[in-house]
């Protein structure tokens, strides 16, 4: 797991809602695609597609991509194409603002945070837990990388798991 691509993607996803993207694409890798569908799951971000260089089309009633078993014309994944992959993700806004906030990195590639259940639970109270701060607002999230795949805190404590703390959404 590369912490600093995914370092790069949070700063992107950060450039994308100030620039007020509808649409944006990212590298594609397994731990981007769990991630941005955790952040779909959350309610941040609208879709999730994946395709090649160019855009997938919209849908032409919702305007943002299709899935991609909707989509006809679209390549296979081989070994000649698979390093121009992209993730294209579309980015919600309510109220002329940004749905998803600000995305802040807790694990750094020099420093991998983990947390366990009980941890976890003080920082859902809002208690700060060793380099871990609480979740003060109700739109905050944090998402984990747990065994069971990446989940948001609150799930997390439900289902009893710690893991690694990957990122914060303000």
């Amino acid at each position: 797991m590369s912490l600093v691509n995914l370092a790069h993607v949070c700063s992107h996803l950060n450039n994308a809602t100030k620039a007020r993207l509808s649409l944006t694409s990212i590298p594609n890798s397994n731990l981007h695609l769990k991630l941005c569908h955790a952040l779909q799951n959350a309610g941040y971000i609208s879709s999730v597609v994946r395709g090649g260089p160019t855009p997938p089309p919209a849908h032409p009633i919702l305007g943002h991509p299709a899935a991609n078993d909707e989509v006809e014309g679209i390549e296979p994944v081989t070994l000649d194409n698979v390093a121009s992959r992209r993730l294209w993700l579309g980015l919600k806004y309510w109220r002329n603002e940004s749905v998803l906030g600000k995305v802040k990195m807790v694990s750094k590639p020099t420093r991998r945070v983990t947390i366990d259940v009980e941890g976890l639970r003080r920082v859902v109270r809002g208690e700060d837990a060793g380099y871990v701060g609480g979740l003060r607002s109700p739109g905050e999230s944090l998402f984990l990388s747990t065994d069971r795949g990446i989940m948001e805190a609150r799930e997390c404590v439900e289902k009893k798991l710690g893991g690694l703390v990957l990122c914060r959404v303000l």
